[in-house]
């Protein structure tokens, strides 16, 4: 810990940012200085739930103003983003969750000299690299936020190789648990229950489970979501790892059969590689502990003895021993963001840092036909209706390359698409002068992007 005094500023003071705001005020040297949101009010209620007096802060309507706030020790309030330019800040982090806001409020810290944790993965999955380029290139730090999980994940997978632990899969649990109640024979998934007779004996551990895996999934109840192929397509990223298969697997399995799910087929699992990212659906009973969110590692063993031996300490294996999970199964928000924000100000690099490269991209498949003309509107869950996502290599932007499921988000498709079809930067009218379109293409020419 050093005595260095930290100026942030937070863009975007919904529940993630709420918490940030929350926590911060409990972190020595640590002070935020800054909230830009759209709606000023939304932000003064933030900033009143996290104890901020009322004579503290300050509504500014420019630069000078905001200057003025932030040296008299007051938090400014902005509506712009564009009013970052300038100010007196060390770091920013981006919690809007929008993918265009995430990506000017990136390019406008950068440019300013201020470090950068994103929050807003639809813009990471898009541009991360280019981000990540352009802060080294300027001596700052640019980070996936912790309090999240692509980047709990590329600690995990950079802890378990630091140890020299192949990863032979790297995951997480998609947001809502499958929860088995056995004595009404039903499970309950994303706020809906269905009957489920006879699901005890899927529960159960034995024999079989490959056969057991396809039989788990129940009609109406998602697995795979697309935040979650959106963040395994960061973590792919960020860590040299890659999809199994572009809709990944995303299977129901409980804790404890992880190391033998995401194994070598040849070892009872369900992979057909080593190094993969995916995801799972966590079946449990009502009275155990969610993993909804948390992530998780399958690594191989130094060796079989070492490996039953670790099992015996309440470390789940497989294979006998061969391989071992190490798991997170939880994430915290904006209570752990802090933990980005400080170490992204005193310029300790991200994990994963030295190895980001635009490897895969999370593209589009129609999942209907679409008309000429309709909107790609971004809806719950952060998902494109019309759309399903899918982790494929990444192509440039150009007529004939497949379009980012983000990039893509709030735009028109240009004609008829039938469903099953992958979506071209052609089939859609993208606007060449938004943030998030001009950093792609600077990312694209910087790391040799070309079409096969």
């Amino acid at each position: 810990m050093t005595d260095m005094t930290i100026v942030a500023g937070l863009v975007g003071a919904g529940e993630f940012g709420a918490t940030f705001l929350a926590q911060a005020r409990r972190i020595a040297g640590l002070h935020v200085r800054l909230v830009c949101d759209r709606d000023p009010e939304r932000a003064r209620a933030a900033l009143a739930a996290a104890g901020v007096p009322e004579d503290e802060i300050a509504a500014c309507a420019s630069r000078p103003a905001a200057v003025a706030a932030i040296e008299a020790g007051r938090v400014a309030i902005v509506e712009d983003v564009s009013l970052l330019a300038g100010l007196p800040l060390t770091v920013v982090l981006e919690a809007t969750g929008d993918p265009e806001g995430g990506a000017l409020t990136a390019e406008t810290a950068l440019a300013n000299g201020y470090h950068t944790v994103l929050a807003t993965k639809e813009t990471e999955v898009q541009i991360g690299p280019e981000l990540a380029r352009r802060a080294r290139a300027a001596g700052l730090v640019h980070a996936p936020v912790e309090g999240d999980q692509p980047a709990l994940l590329i600690a995990l997978v950079a802890r378990a190789r630091l140890l020299g632990l192949p990863v032979v899969a790297a995951g997480k649990s998609t947001e809502s648990d499958y929860v088995f109640d056995r004595a009404a024979e039903t499970v309950t998934s994303w706020g809906r229950s269905t009957k489920a007779q006879g699901y005890g004996d899927l529960f159960e551990p034995g024999a079989g489970l490959r056969e057991r895996l396809a039989e788990r999934e129940l009609p109406g109840l998602a697995t795979g979501t697309v935040p979650d192929l959106c963040e395994m397509t960061i973590v792919a990223n960020c860590c040299d790892l890659a999809p199994d298969r572009p809709e990944l697997h995303a299977p129901v399995a409980r804790t404890t059969e992880l190391p033998q799910v995401f194994s070598p087929q040849g070892d009872g699992g369900i992979l057909d590689r080593m190094g993969v990212v995916d995801v799972f659906a966590h079946l449990r009973r009502t009275d155990e502990l969610s993993f909804a969110g948390g992530v998780f590692v399958v690594v191989e063993a130094p060796d079989p003895a070492t490996g039953r031996l670790l099992a015996g300490k309440g470390i789940p294996g497989a294979a006998e021993g061969r391989y071992l999970l190490l798991h997170n199964p939880v994430h915290l928000l904006g209570v752990e963001a802090v933990a980005s924000v400080l170490a992204a100000a005193r310029g300790a690099a991200p994990l994963g840092d030295e190895e980001v490269r635009p490897r895969f991209d999370l593209a589009a498949r129609a999942a209907r036909d679409i008309a000429a003309g309709e909107v790609l509107a971004l809806g719950a869950r952060h998902a494109i209706e019309a759309l399903e996502p899918l982790i494929l290599p990444a192509e440039p932007i150009a007529p004939r390359g497949r379009v980012p499921y983000y990039l893509a988000a709030g735009h028109r498709a240009l004609r008829p698409i039938a469903k099953g079809e992958v979506l071209t930067v052609a089939d859609v009218d993208l606007d060449p002068q938004s943030a998030r379109y001009r950093l792609r293409r600077s990312q694209d020419r910087a790391f040799g992007l070309s079409l096969a």
